[in-house]
This record gives C-alpha cells, structure tokens and sequence, in this order.
C-alpha cells in the first residue's frame, strides 16, 4: 500500500481521539479556553449529557474577525509562538487543536466579539467543513455550541455512556474547576437541576467558601487551611481530617498553578500523609494547588494536559507530606460526630431483641498486668499497668479526674461499657472511646518518638520463646533482624523455619514474645515489604508491636486508669484514630441525644 499524506478532515478526527473522549472533554477543553480569555462568568449547558448540546458561554476578550478564523485551524492558538513558550507554559490551553478537533466530529459555532467592536462575529464548522463568517449580535465575550457530538464519528459515539452518566462526568469537569480558580462565578445548567458557584475571594476565607459551594458545608467544617513554603514550590488548599474519607480518590482535587490535574505522583503523595491516619482502603478529601515556576513543569507530557511532570518531583512529594502531617498534628484529636438523625436511622434498623453481650473470644485479652490500688496515683496505674504517658500528658494526668474535667474536650469517664467503650460526660454531650483502639494510638506514637530519640528499650526474656513459622516467613524475619532489633524485638535463628525471641519491646510490659513475633511476620509478607521505604516498613511493624501493648477488650478499666487515658488522647493530636484508620472516639451533644429521644 503506498504512502500518502492525510486530508485535514481525517488528520483531525484522528486528532479529535486524543483530545475528545467525551462530553466532558469538550466541556473542559472550552472552559479552559474561556479562562485563558480572562473570563469572570462562565456558563456551562448541557442536553442529553452533552452528547446533543453542549454551549459554553463567557465574558472574556473575545476574538476578531481574523482570529475566530484561524481559532479552527489546526495547531493555531494564542498561547505560545516558539519553542521557548513550550518550556514556561502559564496558560490553560496551547496546542491548538481542540476547536478544529471538535469541528471535525461535530456540529460547532462560535460567535465571539470584542469588547470595543460595534458587533460580534460568527463561524460554523460542521463535520470539519467550515461556513462563512457572519456578523452576530451578543454581548462582548464567547459563546461556543457543540450539537451532535461524534455524528460524524459514529463508531465513537457507541461509547458514549448514558445521559446521566456523561452529565455527571461534565459536573465534575466544572466542580474542579471550579475549586481552580475561585474567582470565576461558574454556572453548570443540566436537565434536572442548575449549579450554581459563585465567585469568591481569591484568599483562604473566599477558598473554604468556594469548598463550601463545591463540596458541601459539612466537609467544608471538617478540613484544615494551610499554606507551605519550600525553597520554590508552594502548597496551598485544604485537606480534610482523618474521620473525612471516601471510598474512591474523587473527592481529592489537585491543581498546578491553577491547572486542574490527575497526577499520581500528588495522589501518592497524599495518601502517604494519610497512612497512619486512614484505613488503607480509604481516601481523603482534599482540594490543593501546587504552585511552582513555569520552567519547573512540564504540562506538555499528556494529550488531555491531565498529567503533568515535575523538574524536583522529590521536592514536592517532600512538601506536601510534610505539609499535611504537620496540619494534621496541630489540630488536635478531632472526634468522629454522629448526629442524632444518624444514631435513630441505625436503632430503627437495629432488630426488636437485641442478642445479649458475650464478649468474643477473639479479643480477649493476652495478658493481664499487675493490679493496682486504688491509693496510687492516676498516671501510675496507667503507665506501670499498660505503657508509658507521652511527656506532654503528664499535666493532664496529674488531675485525672477532678470536678472540672467535664469542661475538657472529652470529658470525665463515667462509665466502662461492655469492658471495651469508656462513657465519658462532657459539658455539652457525651464521648464514647474505644480504649483499645485509643490506646493502641498512644502506644504506637510513643514508640515512633522512642525510635526517632534513644531506640526503643528491650526487655531480655529469662526464658526465650521458641517460635516455629514457614521456612520463607522465618528467613523474611531473619533478613530483617537488626531492624527489628531497633525497635525492641530480639530474635536469632534456632533452626530450620524456627526462631528465638530473646527480647521484646520495654515499654509493651509483658507480653506474649511468640504471638508478637507471628504477627510481625505476617507484617513483614504483606506486600512487596523491600520495595517500600524503610519509615514506612518500620511505622508498619511499630503498628503490628503497638498492638499487643494496649489494653485489649475484656479488661475492665478502673476510674483512674479511664480519666488518665482520655487526658492523654488530649494530648496526642493522631487519636483521632487508630493504627489501622479507625476512628478512636465519637462525639454526642445534648442537641443529638435530644432529638434521638424527640425531645426537640
């Protein structure tokens, strides 16, 4: 078959592949150029999910006679003009081809003017034939038509989800962004209902309204500001607390430079922050802007512009992780709120006669630790009973439990439910903690602060504990002994598929060496565990040793020992959840307790 060139009809359906998968592609590529005109309003309509119309209409520049017609040729734009502009790209689009790709599978107009001409001027281009221009009456800006996309590409238009689902994909396209660039009062019109995001200060206030607009109020009150700073990138936006998550990635938007992105290296970057926080099935919520100098990106590495490439991806992975523990920590505890609407849909699901309780035999305790009177002092019977207080709860333990500790953010213990949940009475509600799931967070971010300080102590064993395992389980933890050995666990070989534990960890007090070094084992396989880094590898062990030191169901807790355990999550800004994501604490006002029983 011989070589020919190819006739700009079909070079630019071709190019219509890359540029136009769906409605909300067409929706992006044109609300991305009404940016770049400098846009304040724009509007968005849609019928049957974009696939009959879609009209995109702004208050930018506006173009001229002779721009609108070279606007549809192929790789005309306004963005760059040499190969310089490629390296310092600061606009939404500049390839030049979305206009002529969509004229090549659709029906397209464009009617634009200026805001100086006497009138505006119109184009049509239908299955990539292009009309006359005529002169158009409209206010000064553009106004962009879609009908009938892929009609002269059938095959692609087979594709094409239902209605719904290709509006909701639109939806999503102006919500993102919509959180990019706040100062743009955005209007999506579809079938069955108007949205509607005004436009905002450019500042933190007007972003948490925009979130607010976006996302709804209530995540809008759960996420944390912040603003960072390293060497030449910036992170600005906000994320969410730990209780905040999704099942899916869709509600993290991420930006660059006010581009509106999918970037795995961000997404990575974030869950990363969130590992200790959030069950690893989990996602966050977040809306954050990566601001980097224009030669520090390359926005040029994806067809859609979705992806983007970083000069120091180090750099910017290093800033948001730090950047998010580091908000994350100095908000504190924050409980997870059940409300009262949500307690009485669950009663009403619950059955007529509720089994009674019998506590499984999967949480009963291992150990039991050594008495204590009830003479001795709060922080002695917690620390010398289970771990060690991190420094900065000792002052708040020293007053366990006086008359005032119901002004205190979780209150004074009243009761030890079912031995496993500590009732505590605040000044306006109640709490409700989960003391294993509590203490298991205290005793894993002291070990974290004993590994990153001094090392954690060992506790030589009088008699090691002969542990048998799978011959490849056993090397995995023999290959990784001096590590373990950093962190309190002392094992040698003893044979083929078994081991030795001849320390365990100080500060987890007696313990079970055998069942503590299975668990690690099975830490240690779950995995490709030498291709994670080592933090994440120790954190993840510390996890698994920070678990057979806390107080497992079953034990039942004294006043003091509860009193001392709900000052010290005060004090740990991670207990909002457990090792594993799971929130530690829930949080009932009296406004919640009294609609559950209709009293308001």
């Amino acid at each position: 078959m011989p070589v020919r060139l190819l006739t700009d009809t079909v070079a630019n359906r071709i190019a219509a592949g890359e540029v136009v998968e769906r409605p909300a592609s067409v929706v992006k590529e044109l609300a991305e150029n009404a940016l770049d005109a400098g846009a304040r309003r724009i509007e968005v309509v849609l019928e049957g999910g974009g696939a009959r119309l879609i009209r995109v209409s702004d208050d930018g520049c506006g173009m001229d006679r002779d721009d609108l017609v070279l606007a549809v040729e192929r790789f005309a734009t306004s963005k760059i003009s040499s190969d310089d502009d490629l390296a310092g790209v600061v606009t939404m689009g500049f390839r030049g081809e979305a206009l002529p790709s969509i004229g090549a599978i659709a029906r397209l107009e464009i009617a634009t003017r200026t805001a100086h001409a006497p009138h505006g001027w119109r184009l049509t281009v239908e299955g990539g034939a292009k009309g006359e221009v005529e002169p158009a009456a409209l206010p000064h800006g553009t106004r962009i038509e879609v009908r009938d996309l892929f009609f002269a590409t059938p095959a692609r238009a087979k594709f094409l989800k239902s209605e719904r689902a290709e509006a909701q994909a639109a939806a999503e396209v102006v919500r993102r962004l919509a959180l990019a660039a706040p100062q743009v009062d955005f209007t999506l019109v579809l079938a069955e209902r108007t949205l509607r995001f005004p436009a905002v200060a450019p500042d933190a206030a007007g972003f948490a309204e925009r979130l607010a607009q976006v996302l709804g109020a209530e995540v809008a009150e759960a996420v944390i500001p912040i603003d960072s700073l390293r060497e030449s990138a910036r992170l600005l936006g906000h994320v969410g607390l730990s209780h905040l998550h999704r099942a899916t990635a869709g509600a993290i938007y991420l930006s660059v430079n006010g581009r509106p992105v999918r970037d795995r290296l961000l997404v990575g970057a974030l869950k990363a922050a969130y590992q200790d926080v959030m069950p690893r099935d989990r996602h966050p919520v977040a809306a954050l802007d990566v601001r980097v100098g224009p030669g520090e990106v390359d926005v040029n590495v994806h067809p859609a512009k979705a992806e983007v490439r970083f000069r120091d991806s180090g750099l910017i992975r290093a800033l948001l992780v730090s950047t998010v523990r580091a908000a994350l920590a100095s908000h504190g505890p924050a409980p997870y709120a059940a409300g009262g609407a949500e307690i009485a849909r669950f009663v009403a699901r619950a059955p007529a006669q509720a089994p009674a309780y019998r506590p499984s035999a999967t949480v009963a305790p291992r150990w039991s630790p050594p008495a204590r009177g009830y003479g001795e002092s709060a922080q002695a019977a917690f620390s010398v009973d289970l771990v060690d207080l991190p420094p900065q709860a000792a002052p708040h333990v020293a007053d366990a439990a006086p008359d005032g500790a119901r002004d205190r953010p979780l209150g004074a213990a009243k009761a030890h439910l079912h031995d496993t949940y500590v009732l505590a009475e605040t000044r306006d509600g109640v709490v409700l903690v989960d003391a294993h799931a509590a203490h298991e967070r205290l005793v894993y971010e002291e070990l974290k602060r004993l590994r990153a300080t001094s090392g954690v102590p060992r506790q030589e064993l009088l008699v090691p504990d002969v542990v048998d395992l799978d011959p490849a389980d056993a090397e995995r933890v023999l290959a990784h002994a001096e590590t373990l050995a950093t962190l309190g666990l002392g094992v040698e070989g003893f044979g083929p598929g078994a081991l030795l534990v001849r320390a365990t960890p100080a500060p987890l007090g007696p313990c079970d060496g055998a069942a503590l070094l299975r668990d690690v084992a099975e830490a240690l396989a779950e995995g490709d565990a030498e291709a994670a880094p080592l933090a994440r590898r120790l954190d993840h062990i510390l996890a698994t040793v920070a678990c057979h030191g806390s107080v497992r169901s079953g034990r039942k807790l004294k006043p003091d020992e509860m009193n001392a355990l709900l000052r010290a999550i005060e004090a740990e800004p991670a207990a909002s959840t457990c090792n594993h994501g799971r929130p530690t604490f829930v949080r009932l006002s009296t406004a919640d307790l009294e609609k559950l029983f209709g009293r308001r």
